[in-house]
C-alpha cells in the first residue's frame, strides 16, 4: 500500500509534469517511436501480405516468417542493433519494426485469403486488372483483419518501446530504468502504469476502428461482383 500511495504521490508530483523529462515529453516520444516504428513496419509488410494473399502462392513462407520473427527475442534484437549502431533511437526502432512486422504481415495476408476466391475471379471476368481488383474489392472486404493486424502490432510496440530507453533517452522507459537504477521503485511503478495507461487507450481507440472497417467492409460485400 505505501508503494502505492508513493507512486500516486510521484505521479501528483507538479515537478514531473514540466521540463524536458516530463511526463507528458515522455508520452509524446513514446508515442512518436510507436508510430514511426508501426509506420515504417506497414510500409514493409502489408504490401507484401496483400500481394501474397492476393496471389495465394507463399502462403508457407508467410508462416515461417511470422514464426521466426516471433521467436526472435527483442531485447537480444535491440542489443545487436546497439552493438551495430551505437547510443541512440536507432538501435531500438529498428527492433520495434522486426516486432512489428509479423502482425501486420499475418493479417494482411489472412485478410486478402479469407476471401471467397470466387469474388475477385468474378471482378477480373468483368474487366478489372489486378490491381483494381486488389484496391476495390480485396482490401476493402480484407479491411477489417488489416486493421486487426495493426491493432495487435501497435499494443506489441507500445509495450515494448519502453525498451528505446535501453541505448536513448527516450519515452516513458526512461523512468524504468532510471528508478531501476537509483532504486527509485515509485518512479518504475509510476512509468508501468503510464505505459498500461496508454496501452489501454490505444487499445480503444483501435477497437473503435476496428468496428467502424466491418461498417465500411459491408456495403463492400454487398457491391462486389459474382457470377
Amino acid at each position: 500500500m505505501n508503494m502505492f500511495i508513493e507512486t500516486l504521490s510521484w505521479l501528483s508530483d507538479p515537478a514531473h509534469w514540466t521540463g524536458t523529462g516530463a511526463i507528458p515529453t515522455r508520452i509524446g516520444q513514446h508515442l512518436a517511436i510507436t508510430a514511426v516504428a508501426v509506420v515504417a513496419s506497414s510500409l514493409i509488410a502489408l504490401p507484401v501480405g496483400v500481394l501474397i494473399g492476393h496471389t495465394r502462392r507463399g502462403g508457407g513462407a508467410i508462416g515461417a516468417i511470422v514464426g521466426a520473427a516471433r521467436a526472435i527475442p527483442t531485447l537480444g534484437l535491440l542489443t545487436l542493433f546497439g552493438l551495430a549502431l551505437g547510443i541512440g533511437v536507432q538501435a531500438p526502432l529498428l527492433a520495434l519494426i522486426v516486432l512489428a512486422i509479423p502482425s501486420l504481415l499475418a493479417g494482411a495476408y489472412a485478410g486478402i485469403q479469407s476471401i471467397d476466391p470466387a469474388t475477385p475471379a468474378a471482378a477480373r471476368a468483368i474487366g478489372m486488372s489486378h490491381a483494381q481488383v486488389i484496391a476495390t474489392v480485396e482490401i476493402p472486404l480484407a479491411l477489417p483483419v488489416i486493421v486487426g493486424g495493426l491493432r495487435a502490432a501497435t499494443l506489441q510496440v507500445v509495450a515494448t518501446a519502453t525498451l528505446a530507453a535501453y541505448t536513448s533517452d527516450t519515452g516513458l522507459g526512461r523512468y524504468l530504468f532510471a528508478g531501476l537504477k537509483s532504486r527509485d521503485y515509485p518512479q518504475m511503478l509510476a512509468g508501468a502504469l503510464l505505459v498500461i495507461a496508454l496501452a489501454l487507450l490505444l487499445e480503444l481507440v483501435l477497437a473503435w476502428v476496428q468496428r467502424l472497417t466491418n461498417h465500411i467492409a459491408e456495403p463492400a460485400r454487398l457491391s462486389t461482383p459474382r457470377h
